[in-house]
């Protein structure tokens, strides 16, 4: 008889402790924080192209006046070529130019050999098929000093709103597959707060390209014209939701 209640003492204990370990987590309350991505991608539809101009003289007035006549006549081929870009001059800049071996004399101003002059032309466009031919046009008077493919104003608010139904349905999700992980009714789940760009990662800004001096000549010949691709662009978002289980 002894030995029998010993038994059935153990076998209690043993029950108790399984019945322990399969007992569920309690979730009530939980709070878990939930993170998130989205992305979007888009073909670019805009281009920012700069040309420039810049001229050397021993007589500072002809170097500006060569300057100031090509920027004016490499200004009208590019209106003429894409009557719909949006142009603006900026950068013009006169600077004297010495000979790297003339000596110093500390009581006595340096005395250039030349002047140099330069200015720039800012072009905006959406015409991506005719931007070859334009930028061909161009080089003839010009030089291309830089070129870079993004999205227009328009296109990029769309994406935006794109970008962020993509990121809080990926939220949505996520909160939903935790839920069934942590054997709870994906509709106890109560959105707390969401945090949008929660990594504290915003998006960088394209930088600009390095502006680079090119000497032209006097009487440049035809130029092919150049080959692009424009490319696409991609957003992404981060979000950060806090979720509590009721």
């Amino acid at each position: 008889m002894s030995q029998f209640k010993t038994l059935l003492a153990l076998g209690c204990v043993a029950a108790s402790a399984t019945a322990f370990a399969q007992a569920p987590v309690q979730t009530t309350g939980t709070l878990v924080i939930v993170p998130a991505y989205g992305e979007v991608k888009h073909a670019n539809d805009e281009a920012r192209l700069t040309l420039m101009v810049e001229e050397q003289d021993k007589d500072k007035a002809a170097a500006a006046s060569r300057v100031n006549q090509k920027m004016k006549q490499g200004t009208e081929i590019v209106r003429k070529a894409d009557p719909q870009a949006v142009l603006s001059t900026r950068g013009y800049y006169t600077y004297a130019v010495y000979p790297e071996d003339q000596p110093r004399q500390s009581n006595k101003a340096r005395q250039p050999t030349a002047w140099r002059v330069g200015q720039y032309l800012e072009v905006k466009t959406t015409n991506l098929n005719a931007l070859p031919k334009t930028v061909s046009a161009a080089q003839g008077v010009l030089a291309l000093n830089g070129l870079q493919f993004g999205l227009t104003d328009a296109t990029a608010k769309k994406l935006d709103a794109e970008r962020i139904d993509a990121t809080y349905k990926n939220l949505t999700e996520r909160t939903a597959a935790i839920a069934r992980a942590m054997g709870r009714n994906p509709a106890d789940a109560v959105m707390d707060t969401v945090d949008f760009e929660g990594s504290g990662n915003y998006a960088e800004m394209a930088a600009a390209p390095k502006m680079m001096r090119a000497s032209m000549a006097a009487d440049a010949a035809p130029v092919e014209e150049p080959s692009f691709e424009p490319g696409e662009t991609t957003l992404n978002m981060r979000v950060v939701g806090k979720v509590k289980f009721r």
